[in-house]
């Protein structure tokens, strides 16, 4: 271990970053590219909600799928099911603007970055001492923050000026095969796991993956953790992702520049590899669920309300949005701790655990989309969205208090 991370695995978490460039390069302007296609704002939240729905399916089987057939061959599949489909959503979807095209591609998408990301999360899992657990997630979401937050925000902001979005946008094939590619040639497969996976029958693993994904239905505590992981990025992938590129360069909004609103969404994520890696560190010693229960709920819920006020008492003022979205940025990583209390919980089925885990993670990802559509197909606005986000995540700060956990390192229950 170094600082926390699995020194074996240091090629992946290089090939986490560079694959999340990939998938981040979009981030910041192809909701506002999509709906200057003539597009309407509900419309294109239907895009990201369908986006979000198979990647958490994606991400639900992805622990387990690892757990049966080895980490690194569902990585590949992660990776040349995104590239496939990216190329479809470019080719038939975004370049003839065909709305229905873009839907589904960009829906098909969805399954394939949570194979390759949270394979390699259940590895680091299984390579991970219990105690240290924390720390090395913390690792996993610095490098998913360097690649999908702040250079896949950096590059687009000199590469749309330069090269227009549909170059930009296929630029992330790129960046996604030479994640795929280091993930390949130099992450080493342990050599106990490559001849466990040669002892069964496909229905036979088949069975125990259906076996394992029903443990969220006969486990209290993990049912509860579930439900508060999918809410801890709401608001990344509903607010941050959709409503703000819209409403903070809107007359009712912020009043910014396409090119201002890039530059704050970007001042999110210089911070976020620090601070994820800190609270995994505070968290391994302070406890997972206190840390998450104040600075990640009670702290992200705040923060989610005050990025809808700040822009509308200071309008203009990007120094004032910036600070807003340095808080949000602190309080969101908080969070990194959560993807050691699953396997905590039910210590017998670790690739279970992750795999629930992740399907928290993609339900956020279809949660967060699929309700700003809710409320913004029920003619509530902006205001709306981030009150209701922001009460959201004071509800999950209570459910914390059911959870029943004892963490390593930390001598007593939660």
């Amino acid at each position: 271990m170094m600082m926390g991370m699995p020194v074996s695995l240091f090629w992946g978490y290089i090939a986490i970053a560079l694959f999340m460039i990939g998938d981040g390069l979009e981030l910041n302007f192809l909701s506002k590219y999509i709906v200057t296609l003539g597009f309407a704002e509900k419309k294109v939240s239907l895009i990201f909600a369908a986006y979000g729905l198979t990647a958490a399916i994606s991400s639900w089987l992805s622990g387990v799928l690892a757990e049966t057939f080895g980490a690194k061959k569902i990585m590949m599949v992660g990776a040349i099911t995104w590239i496939v489909f990216h190329a479809a959503f470019m080719l038939f979807g975004v370049i003839p603007h065909n709305y229905y095209m873009m839907l589904l591609f960009y829906g098909l998408r969805g399954f394939a970055y949570p194979l390759f990301f949270y394979a390699f999360f259940y590895w680091v899992v299984k390579e991970t001492p219990d105690s240290q657990l924390a720390s090395a997630v913390g690792w996993i979401w610095s490098m998913f923050t360097i690649g999908f937050g702040i250079l896949g925000n950096l590059l687009p902001i000199y590469s749309v000026r330069y090269f227009g979005e549909i170059n930009t946008l296929w630029q992330s094939i790129g960046w996604a095969t030479a994640g795929g590619a280091i993930a390949f040639f130099l992450l080493k497969a342990p050599v106990i796991e490559k001849k466990n996976h040669q002892i069964h029958s496909f229905e036979h693993k088949f069975k125990g993956i259906i076996q394992d994904l029903s443990l969220v239905f006969y486990n209290r505590d993990l049912a509860i953790a579930l439900i508060t992981r999918a809410i801890c990025n709401f608001s990344l992938f509903g607010i941050l992702a959709v409503v703000m590129p819209i409403f903070y360069t809107s007359e009712h909004g912020g009043h910014f520049t396409d090119e201002q609103w890039k530059i704050i969404s970007l001042s999110i994520y210089p911070i976020q590899p620090f601070t994820n890696v800190l609270w995994g560190i505070i968290g391994d010693r302070i406890g997972w669920l206190k840390q998450m229960r104040w600075a990640g709920f009670i702290g992200c819920g705040t923060a989610t309300i005050l990025l809808y006020f700040i822009p509308v008492w200071f309008p203009g003022n990007i120094w004032a949005s910036i600070c807003g979205i340095l808080f949000f940025a602190l309080t969101i990583t908080a969070f990194v701790p959560m993807g050691a209390i699953f396997p905590m919980l039910t210590p017998e089925h670790k690739g279970a655990a992750v795999s629930i885990q992740n399907l928290g993670g993609g339900l956020s990802n279809f949660g967060g989309p699929a309700l700003v559509s809710l409320i913004l197909f029920t003619g509530l606005g902006h205001f709306s969205v981030f009150i209701i986000f922001g009460f959201l995540y004071y509800c999950a700060a209570i459910m914390t208090y059911f959870i029943r956990l004892k963490q390593p390192g930390v001598d007593k229950p939660f």
